[in-house]
């Protein structure tokens, strides 16, 4: 089975990230997650927080055939120009990204002069955006006089083949499930792999693909896994650092996600990374290296030398 890998929390210099990412591509890693959408970090002022948009396709120049991709967060883009811009990135690198988004909820954005919703307003705005990309995608001319999107015969030209490209949404919470029900080709989990919180999410999503008319055995499952390979393993600190990156997670008890952490020694990380996913069905389980230095990053990576942990 094929892994991802995601970089995130501007931890590495701009080289660094560049660096891995193509060794995570000769290693035969499939995709890697890099920083999305975002305006400020008020933990990491003193570092480069660099546009999500910009280093993935940067990334794109810099690979031949790792798969990039970066979260797009609604409340810092026009549908219209979304569509384009992915549909651009689709002409130059064919087959290579993907259109990745969510909601957000980050305090942060309100610094830069982005609208601050509550999560349902934010739910219902990513939802009148990918209608409206999906139709940009088709070549149509695209009217809409939504709550948040207000478009006048937009069109974007090139389309992507087809007239659609995949789009990836990450969510764990009943409304968001209903946008994946009704746009998603992916759905990002956005939970660590508890089997019990994994179910009722799950269960969720088939209701939610009922009632869009769906089969939800048609999107595919990824979901990111804390990951670190040590020769010397502090259970402890990786769980200190869990939280620390992963503030959004505090409803989640130690006693769930401890056991949830793939950390120890390159054969004890891989092992963990089997148990914790083979039962839940993942299409793409994704390493996640968010906050790990330059080092400790590539000795995780080089546990997993065919990028894949599942022959």
């Amino acid at each position: 089975m094929k892994l991802g890998v995601a970089f995130g929390w501007h931890s590495l210099t701009w080289e660094e990230l560049r660096d891995l990412v193509r060794h995570a591509e000769s290693l035969g890693f499939d995709t890697a997650y890099v920083d999305g959408d975002v305006s400020m970090l008020g933990s990491r002022r003193e570092v480069d927080v660099l546009d999500g948009w910009s280093v993935q396709l940067a990334l794109l120049a810099a690979t031949t055939r790792i798969r990039i991709a970066s979260i797009r967060l609604v409340h810092h883009w026009n549908a219209a120009r979304l569509a384009q811009a992915t549909a651009t990135a689709e002409r130059i690198f064919p087959g290579r990204s993907h259109l990745f988004a969510s909601i957000g909820e980050r305090p942060e954005d309100a610094r830069f002069g982005l609208p601050t919703l509550s999560p349902g307003d934010r739910v219902e705005w990513l939802d009148e955006s990918l209608d409206a990309v999906r139709a940009l995608w088709r070549g149509e001319d695209v009217t809409r006089k939504g709550r948040f999107v207000s478009l006048d015969r937009a069109r974007v030209r090139p389309t992507p083949p087809g007239g659609a490209l995949r789009i990836e949404i990450g969510a764990r919470r009943t409304r968001l499930l209903g946008v994946v029900a009704r746009h998603a080709d992916v759905w990002n989990i956005n939970l660590p792999p508890v089997a019990s919180r994994v179910a009722r999410a799950s269960a969720a999503l088939a209701r939610a693909c009922e009632g869009a008319g769906r089969d939800p055995a048609r999107i595919e499952r990824r979901m990111l896994v804390f990951a670190r390979v040590q020769a010397r393993p502090d259970p402890d600190a990786a769980l200190g650092e869990f939280r620390r990156l992963n503030p959004w997670f505090a409803d989640i008890p130690d006693a769930e996600v401890a056991p949830a952490l793939a950390v120890g020694d390159a054969g004890a990380c891989r092992a963990r990374l089997a148990e914790s996913t083979l039962p839940l069905g993942l299409d793409l389980p994704i390493l996640d290296l968010t906050g790990a230095d330059a080092a400790a990053t590539r000795v995780t990576l080089d546990a997993f030398p065919q990028g894949n942990f599942v022959d």
